[in-house]
């Protein structure tokens, strides 16, 4: 079964080396499960569905399908409830890792998040001098979650 092991943190902008070729992402997630997050992303012009299980420790089920573009932009506009998320995202290497930097837009512009996907909740990783916090176990940071609750309202 496919799983997702992640860690999140704060960046401090000013710290972070110059980022080049981003992906644009919006994505929004589709109201009425309990048990899963369902989520639709359009990154650049390609679209997925992803079906996400609840956090046990670091660790969640992940199945993430392609679907057609248009498709997601139908079901961004008519199914997904709320805003959407709005990001730009950069891939950084350090230290034999790959970090995924977020730098939110629209409702949560400001926000500025790093994750790391790891292969074990133990597996050892280097913190880039450009980290300053450790978010991984507040869910005001999970991306469902700021669709209820903006970054701007805190």
């Amino acid at each position: 079964m496919p799983k997702e092991i992640e860690r999140k943190f704060l960046v401090d902008p000013v710290k972070l080396p110059t980022l080049e070729s981003p992906y644009n992402i919006v994505q929004g997630y589709l109201p009425g499960c309990s048990s899963a997050t369902v989520r639709v992303r359009i990154r650049n012009k390609t679209a997925f569905l992803t079906l996400k299980g609840r956090t046990k420790g670091l660790t969640r089920s992940e199945f993430e399908y392609p679907i057609p573009l248009s498709d997601a932009e139908h079901i961004l506009s008519e199914l997904c409830s709320g805003t959407l998320i709005e990001k730009k995202r950069y891939h950084l290497s350090y230290e034999g890792h790959l970090w995924e930097i977020d730098i939110f837009e629209g409702e949560n512009r400001g926000l500025i998040i790093a994750e790391i996907e790891l292969k074990d909740e133990s597996e050892p990783f280097s913190v880039p001098p450009w980290i300053t916090k450790e978010v991984s176990y507040d869910p005001r940071y999970h991306n469902s979650n700021l669709l209820k609750n903006a970054y701007r309202n805190w």
